[in-house]
């Protein structure tokens, strides 16, 4: 029984385990999905932006190639249609040789760029929306008013910036401009994972850093999926298990039809034995009349009357043996004869695994009695024994056990199987709760044809003893002091052991 709920046990446990991890594998998998997609967003917004920056310092680097000749009217400028062919350029600037910028930040922006020998960016107010950059030339300096949106590629955004939860932000020295507000809700909430990607675009003249931010919370991951898996490994385990239990039936059913057979061969041997003790007597008390019936009957006169006696008792004699043979045919089915029987091997083996297979093959059994047996071991106790025999004496003496208790009230049953070793032998006792033995009947208990139960041939434990002191054990019974009834085995422990 035991074995049997924690085999359950041990594959119930073993599929939440298979559950819990396909469960956080497709969790882990669809982080990693969600994860990799928005790294490949974030770097597809950062190569767009890029492109653009990197286009406004070649537009200017081309106004300075493209200078008008000194003194041709502004009008010819080329930058002038600028505007119109890149909306987000809101305005160009010149300053002429000798002139000066109106705007001091435009100057100094001037002298670095001149320094640096490329575009320089103007104080930047992200506040507003747009930037400025200027490039130092000769004879002319330029500077592009830029806006920060507008120059945003839509028509080739990875995302859809009114739907996607990814939140994109253009920053630098501490201010900071959205270009797309993604999931605000999401990313103010703790708990879940944080996607995060920080990197400055390519022009080093408009060093912008791109922020990309995403939170994907616990409600976001597959749900849907995990309780499919879930399903599906419930199902299977419902299957395995069902399986299983029909395995471990069938292998029961099969055990228990072993020892049958085992014990109806064994039985007959006993038979003969109790039928030659049992017969002995009456066909002994047979003869005797008969051939006292004979002599008196020679005698002349022949005495009649005596001889008449003699032949009566012979007869009552007769018919007790006749009465025997009677009961066996009654209560004996004809077993069928295996083929190649074999001898008996007497094998090293664990008297508490024993146990507990034979409690296991009673288990139906003890469940329709209500009865929990329990297997008490402190270590293995090895001894030796004839595997098929020790199973037969078990299985008679739990049988035994549960009949008797079938007397008592249910919540009194109690069945309890304890080993140990003693001396150079290893030791199982039986112990139930049922109404105890008679005293009159505990010297008897062990006589072939000896039953206290209504129908018994009476010749189980006198094979159990047989049994036993076949392997050099013995088996004793006796009361229990608080009630009920103990069988006590005792079989030789193995070689070195003892």
């Amino acid at each position: 029984m035991r074995n049997s709920g924690g085999s359950l046990r041990w594959w119930w446990l073993g599929g939440a385990v298979l559950s819990a991890a396909g469960s956080v594998m497709i969790a882990r998998q669809s982080i990693d999905e969600q994860r990799a997609l928005f790294e490949t967003d974030a770097r597809i917004v950062h190569r767009l932006l890029s492109q653009q920056v990197v286009q406004h310092d070649a537009i200017l680097d081309t106004l300075a190639l493209l200078q008008p000749a000194p003194g041709a009217p502004v009008s010819a400028a080329p930058e002038q249609r600028l505007p119109s062919l890149y909306p987000h350029i809101l305005s160009v600037q010149r300053r002429e040789h000798g002139a000066a910028w109106a705007d001091p930040d435009l100057a100094s922006a001037e002298q670095r760029s001149a320094q640096d020998r490329r575009p320089a960016l103007v104080r930047p107010d992200l506040a507003s929306g747009r930037y400025r950059l200027v490039l130092a030339a000769l004879p002319t300096a330029y500077a592009l008013t830029i806006d920060l949106r507008g120059m945003v590629p839509w028509s080739e955004w990875p995302m859809k910036p009114e739907a996607s939860p990814v939140r994109v932000v253009l920053e630098h020295e501490g201010q900071r401009v959205e270009l797309q507000s993604g999931d605000a809700a999401a990313l103010a909430r703790s708990g879940g994972w944080r996607f995060e990607f920080h990197k400055h675009l390519a022009a080093v003249s408009q060093p912008f850093g791109v922020v990309a931010e995403q939170r994907l919370g616990w409600s976001q991951l597959p749900w849907g999926l995990m309780l499919a898996w879930t399903t599906l490994v419930a199902t299977a385990l419902t299957l395995g298990a069902q399986w299983q239990r029909q395995r471990t039936a069938r292998r029961r059913a099969e055990e228990l039809l072993r020892l049958g057979q085992v014990a109806r061969l064994n039985t007959l041997g006993e038979l003969a034995a109790g039928m030659a003790h049992e017969l002995n007597q009456p066909l002994t008390a047979v003869l005797a009349n008969t051939q006292a019936a004979q002599r008196l009957l020679a005698e002349d006169p022949p005495e009649l009357d005596t001889a008449r006696q003699a032949m009566a008792q012979a007869v009552d004699q007769s018919r007790r043996a006749a009465e025997v043979v009677g009961r066996l045919r009654r209560t004996v089915e004809r077993p069928g004869t295996p083929d190649g029987a074999t001898t008996a091997a007497v094998l090293s083996l664990d008297l508490a695994e024993a146990a507990r297979r034979a409690v296991h093959l009673l288990e139906p059994e003890c469940l329709r009695r209500s009865v929990a047996p329990q297997v008490q071991a402190d270590a293995a106790v090895m001894v030796d024994a004839d595997p098929v025999a020790v199973d037969q004496i078990m299985h008679n003496l739990l049988m035994n056990a549960l009949q008797a208790m079938d007397a008592v009230p249910v919540a009194q049953r109690a069945l309890q199987l304890t080993l140990r070793r003693d001396g150079d032998a290893g030791e199982l006792a039986v112990a139930d709760r049922g109404p105890g033995i008679a005293p009159e009947a505990l010297p008897h208990l062990f006589e072939p044809f000896f039953s206290t139960r209504d129908g018994g041939l009476g010749l189980g434990l006198s094979l159990c003893e047989t049994l036993a002191q076949g392997m050099g054990g013995s088996l004793a019974a006796a009361n229990q002091p608080g009630g009920g009834a103990v069988f006590t085995l005792r079989l030789p422990l193995s070689r070195g052991i003892a």
